[in-house]
């Protein structure tokens, strides 16, 4: 299985309105996939998610349509910085060690 772990700066705390817009359409197209957990948490500027998925094709299917794919298109213009990393695990970590591994990820920033 596998799991993708994602953080997300904003560039301020007013951007948290845009986020939340975002976010709001991406669970819609979430709750129509093959996703077996999500997890998600946030305060302020900073935002997590995790999403655990049977295969990477699901993965892909998901993070390259819909919803998710228009919230990249415009993700520069409310984040400071993304991170994500993809992980093989037959569950999701806890949010501690969900940030340790951020660390090694992918880094996006605008």
């Amino acid at each position: 299985m596998k799991a993708t772990i994602t953080s997300i700066e904003l560039k301020g705390p007013l951007k948290f309105f845009a986020l939340s817009i975002q976010a709001l359409k991406i669970s819609r197209q979430l709750k129509s996939t093959n996703c077996q957990k999500f997890k998600k948490r946030g305060i302020w500027t900073k935002h997590y998610t995790m999403t655990l998925w049977r295969n990477e094709t699901e993965l892909k299917d998901f993070a390259h349509s819909g919803a998710h794919l228009e919230a990249m298109k415009i993700s520069s213009k409310i984040a400071r910085e993304i991170r994500t990393i993809t992980i093989d695990t037959d569950s999701l970590p806890n949010w501690t060690e969900a940030k340790k591994l951020l660390k090694k990820g992918n880094v996006y920033k605008y």
